[in-house]
């Protein structure tokens, strides 16, 4: 049917030296990160794990609320934040109040696509937004080719963290903006000056707040900001990466949305799942959907 989406894709995350999802089961993902092995609660982790013998340093115990309260149960010392690295970029893991580690590790294969896309010309001349860019890992895997990137996030702690990566990676004098701002305001400012990028990369959350008390819901504003985002892209573009980890979206729903967006520009769309490979027996363990447009 003319104009439909192609079939849903399912993006992998390998285990990788310093990451890997080792078991899961019962609710539950057993992960290590460098040496320091995590469990954390995990709803699609419905079936039996392969072994009852976990023995993790830490566990994220969740609170009662709804809004992804809880609390670390240390079993062993586990240092307040120690480093990690995907291919040459090294950043710091730590134990965070948000039951995560200070990363995202199923976004590795969309940083290896865009990477491979800003190799598709010359990368000293791409310019690439990251919007929620938290601590800019994905940043510096994308700066590292040569590209310039324009990192976004409303928390000023989380670009902190991303210029204190960036150090620790060697790449602090690499050409980033580490910007604090509310992703929407920045984006139509941007759009008001008449800028354009070769990528934009975002990851944004269900609910939030700007530094200013800006109010974000997902299903409200996603629409506009995509559509400012469009206004960003040109003929020369050669990405956009959308991935939400709201469980109650689909991944048609946002795949349409993009494809809409990106009606004009050429390229292609595709959208489905996200999920990491476990070790124990390599299973999926969906964790996100996502949908991109690349020429």
């Amino acid at each position: 049917m003319a104009g439909a989406l192609p079939p849903l894709t399912t993006i992998v995350a390998e285990p990788w030296a310093d990451f890997g999802l080792i078991d899961s089961g019962h609710g539950r993902k057993y992960e290590r990160y460098g040496a320091v092995r995590v469990v954390r609660p995990e709803p699609q982790a419905m079936w039996a794990p392969a072994s009852d013998n976990w023995d993790p340093d830490a566990t994220f115990v969740p609170g009662s609320d709804e809004e992804g309260g809880g609390r670390w149960i240390q079993h062993r010392p586990v240092p307040s934040d120690w480093p990690l690295s995907r291919d040459r970029v090294r950043f710091h893991a730590s134990l965070t109040p948000f039951r995560h580690l200070g990363f995202f590790p199923d976004m590795a294969p969309q940083w290896d696509w865009m990477r491979a896309r800003i190799g598709q010309g010359p990368a000293d001349e791409a310019e690439v937004l990251n919007l929620f860019g938290y601590t800019g890992v994905g940043s510096l895997l994308l700066s590292e080719t040569g590209a310039r990137v324009v990192h976004v996030d409303a928390s000023k702690k989380s670009v902190e963290g991303g210029r204190a990566n960036a150090a620790l990676s060697g790449l602090a004098e690499r050409p980033i903006r580490w910007i604090v701002d509310d992703a929407a305001k920045f984006t139509a400012r941007e759009v008001r000056r008449g800028r354009r990028y070769d990528g934009i990369l975002l990851d944004p959350p269900k609910f939030g707040r700007g530094p200013e008390g800006e109010l974000w819901r997902l299903e409200e504003h996603l629409p506009l900001l995509l559509a400012d985002c469009r206004r960003l892209l040109d003929e020369r573009s050669r990405f956009l990466v959308l991935t939400v980890y709201a469980v109650r979206m689909s991944a048609l729903a946002i795949g349409e949305l993009v494809r809409q967006v990106a009606a004009g520009l050429g390229g292609t769309v595709e959208c489905g799942e996200m999920a990491v490979r476990e070790e124990a027996r390599g299973l999926l363990l969906p964790t996100a959907i996502f949908a991109r447009w690349s020429r």
